[in-house]
């Protein structure tokens, strides 16, 4: 199972690049979440509490400064949770495969991927696993 899921994580392919910009979008919404909850309050309260904490006015325009800081902290927050989750485990797998240490994902075999095709041309056929594709005494295939 483990070994499955490992080549799973080091295939790259279409498939796996959706599911993870789908996982990379509900972690960033979690991570600006608790920005928004936690962090911006905190930095009003820093910038003098209030209505105003964390903003400044400057001839009628109001400078959010605070909002800004909140999404640099999101930014750099998200950034080191997907290094240190997803990019520097995959480097070190990667290390230890040129080292030797590691066997990448394997290939099927040539008997295996005949075997394939045998049963993906019975299949479209309509003949079973076991019977020949043109009936029981056929010499077709």
């Amino acid at each position: 199972m483990l070994k499955g899921f490992k080549d799973f994580l080091l295939r790259g392919n279409v498939v796996e690049l959706a599911v993870a910009v789908v996982i990379g979008a509900a972690f960033t919404a979690v991570v600006t979440a608790f920005t928004d909850s936690f962090l911006t309050p905190l930095i009003g309260l820093v910038a003098g509490g209030g209505e105003v904490g964390g903003t400044f006015t400057v001839n009628g325009q109001t400078f959010t400064y605070g909002a800004f800081i909140s999404q640099v902290i999101t930014f750099v927050l998200t950034a080191a949770v997907v290094y240190f989750i997803v990019v520097l485990p995959l480097k070190k797998v990667a290390e230890r495969r040129k080292r030797g240490e590691e066997a990448g994902p394997v290939a099927p075999t040539q008997v295996e991927l005949l075997a394939e095709i045998r049963d993906l041309l019975r299949a479209q056929q309509g003949a079973g696993p076991g019977e020949r594709p043109g009936g029981p005494g056929s010499t077709a295939l």
